[in-house]
């Protein structure tokens, strides 16, 4: 078995790109979602899945009710499969329970554990590094569930390496081709996002446009530490282009700070996707026209840093652009203001909801059409 981790919201997007990879006995979970396959599965899984925070490989699940008990049943694997001694090693704990109150504290005890099985067999331990160890292990409790993985990405896979620029509150890359693929769109129009920050869903929008895939901007993953790391097998994977496409419309961004677009500029810029990306300093008040039959995706801001009444200006123009210059557009909006959503003035077809970081968000999805609403659903 192996688990892919995501953010809240996206498990069945997930879930469709494993699918398409090939892999067998996909199961929806909370954040996650659980997968069998073999070693090509694996590493196509970190090169490829554009949803995906890390690809696990569990090694041990059992219940414990306390730190002593994860001792005692970590002991219990044979960690002479994983590690030898001139290995490093670090380790990593989630904790979601009652009886655990101390991540830190259950990642010692299973730094302990390991560490003592190689002791009591009067094998040469291998040593602790928090930085680039050479094995990340992942803890995951779960109430009393415990589960000990081998943590075969490393560095969390929404850093893609392209963003080498951020304005204030950026997107995850994650959640931004989340959202997209959650639209469905997949390149067939051109794409809009009116407020761009630093261009996080544009550059994911023409990835996707393009069938691109997130990893080609990575230079590691923790998986070609492993012992078993087959480098002709992720070669092939990693150099493969025959699933690329192309895309024949253009992605549109703006943004009222030049600051953004300057930050936007150069991750486009970085990402190589200059001739597809259009940019521009524009107020979203003052923008007068559209391509034809596109789709918008935008993130705006919620409010931690406006005052409620500039905030609540930024979301009348919304839904006044909206009517007024997207006709024939589909838009989608995700935000964790409710009276901004108000203040927008228009029904969503659909909502959905998503985390943006900490903040609970609806993400809605707007048909945009000429007169009224009566007569658009006639037609």
């Amino acid at each position: 078995m192996l688990v892919a981790k995501t953010l809240y919201g996206l498990e069945e997007i997930l879930a469709g790109e494993l699918t398409e990879l090939g892999a067998n006995d996909i199961q929806i979970g909370r954040r996650m979602v659980s997968f069998s396959g073999n070693k090509e599965i694996l590493y196509k899984a970190n090169f490829h899945c554009r949803t995906a925070l890390r690809i696990l490989k569990p090694v041990a699940t059992f219940h414990a009710k306390n730190p002593d008990e994860v001792y005692e049943q970590v002991k219990k694997t044979d960690w002479a499969n994983y590690l030898s001694s001139p290995k490093t090693f670090a380790i990593d704990a989630v904790v979601y329970s009652e009886d655990f109150t101390h991540s830190k504290f259950v990642a010692y005890r299973v730094k302990d554990a390991i560490v003592d099985w190689f002791a009591e067999r009067e094998l040469p331990r291998p040593s602790v590094r928090v930085k680039n160890p050479d094995l990340q292990l992942h803890v995951h409790i779960s109430h009393t569930e415990c589960m000990i993985s081998l943590d075969s990405s490393g560095e969390s896979l929404h850093k893609r390496g392209y963003r080498t620029e951020e304005t204030e509150a950026p997107l995850s890359e994650v959640l931004a081709a989340g959202m997209i693929l959650k639209t469905g769109w997949r390149g067939e129009s051109p794409f809009v996002d009116p407020m761009c920050g630093s261009g996080t869903l544009l550059i994911e929008a023409v990835l996707i446009a393009l069938n691109i895939p997130p990893g080609v901007f990575r230079d590691k993953y923790a998986f070609e530490k492993w012992d078993d790391f087959d480098a002709e097998l992720f070669e092939r994977i990693s150099t493969d282009d025959s699933r690329e496409k192309t895309f024949d419309f253009k992605a549109y961004g703006s943004d009222s700070s030049p600051k953004a677009i300057r930050a936007a500029a150069k991750n486009v810029k970085n990402a190589g996707l200059a001739k597809y990306i259009e940019l521009k300093v524009l107020p979203l008040q003052q923008l007068t026209g559209a391509p034809e039959k596109g789709i918008l995706i935008t993130n705006p801001p919620y409010g931690e840093r406006l005052n409620p009444g500039d905030l609540m200006q930024i979301y009348s123009a919304i839904g006044e652009r909206l009517k007024h210059v997207f006709a024939g557009y589909e838009a989608w909006i995700i935000s964790s203001s409710r009276e901004g959503f108000d203040k927008i003035g228009l029904k969503p077809s659909s909502r959905h909801r998503l985390i943006n970081g900490s903040l609970a968000c609806e993400y809605r999805q707007y048909q945009i059409f000429s007169g009224k609403h009566k007569q658009f659903k006639k037609q």
